[in-house]
């Protein structure tokens, strides 16, 4: 027999509780309830119920059930966070790619305009030529 007394306040007289476990399938069945759960704090891992009580059976299992969708939760909000780091990630790469495409945009447009100006010249320097041939075949 196992036997506990506790006063719960001062002011309160003490509350003995006495159980006994007669069968070991009871232990057992004490041992298979036990689930631990790393992601809960310990004043919020579930309490084993008292199984004679069905509804402390149920509050258990519910427990239990919220503390798995808890770790699940957990883990998916780490996978998002992870998925998050990556996208911020490429999307620094794509700003940055974004930056090199618009200066070298500018680079082209400035060297296209140059272009445009040397060719420019280019012809008025033939023309001119042109012309100052014409003249000294025709003084010739």
């Amino acid at each position: 027999m196992i036997t506990s007394t506790r006063r719960v306040s001062p002011d309160k007289p003490e509350v003995r509780i006495a159980f006994t476990l007669d069968e070991p399938s009871e232990l057992n069945d004490a041992e298979n309830f036990l689930r631990t759960f790393p992601d809960l704090e310990q004043q919020f891992q579930p309490v084993l119920p008292c199984q004679s009580l069905k509804e402390s059976v149920q509050v258990y299992n519910d427990h239990c059930k919220m503390a798995k969708e808890f770790h699940e939760v957990k883990n998916e909000i780490a996978l998002l966070e992870d998925r998050k780091k990556e996208l911020i990630a490429q999307l620094v790469e794509d700003e940055k790619a974004s930056v090199e495409i618009a200066r070298l945009e500018e680079e082209f447009r400035v060297l296209s305009e140059e272009n445009r100006t040397l060719v420019t010249v280019h012809n008025q320097r033939l023309e001119t030529l042109r012309v100052l041939s014409q003249k000294r075949q025709g003084s010739s």
